[in-house]
């Protein structure tokens, strides 16, 4: 008989110290955006990490390869709770690349950005689509 163990829940910031350098690059591997396109029912394949949008930079921009127009989808990480900030950098981001997808990962979401992203799905076409997804990190 094999030995359990107990799962057991890791900071964010214990594995990926800083979000760019190290979180980041891990996401945008083949093997790990593939599974994040699995999540959101998408073919999802890496264009450019630190994408640069006039003077701000997207965290990965990616090629929705399965849609039919191949559309951009804008990831915006964040490892901790939400904040304005990065609400207005992911808008920010999808306008300038012109995303037809806007994925937001953070630690945990306020109910007022969880709000907003309902809203813009609300308010969108059929086109456009935003996610809001929370990063959790089990050894």
């Amino acid at each position: 008989m094999s030995a359990l163990g107990r799962l057991e829940r890791v900071d964010l910031r214990a594995e990926w110290t800083k979000e760019d350098r190290d979180f980041t690059p891990w996401l945008a591997r083949e093997e790990n955006i593939r599974l994040l396109g699995e999540t959101l029912n998408m073919s999802l394949e890496v264009e450019q990490e630190e994408r640069r949008v006039g003077r701000f930079s997207a965290d990965i921009l990616c090629k929705d390869t399965g849609a039919t127009d191949g559309g951009w989808v804008v990831i915006e990480n964040q490892l901790e709770t939400t904040d304005h900030s990065h609400l207005g950098q992911i808008l920010t981001y999808a306008a300038g690349l012109e995303a037809k997808t806007c994925v937001w990962g953070a630690a945990n979401f306020h109910e007022e950005h969880r709000a907003a992203i309902d809203w813009l799905n609300e308010i969108s076409g059929d086109d456009h689509q935003f996610f809001g997804l929370e990063i959790e990190l089990w050894r």
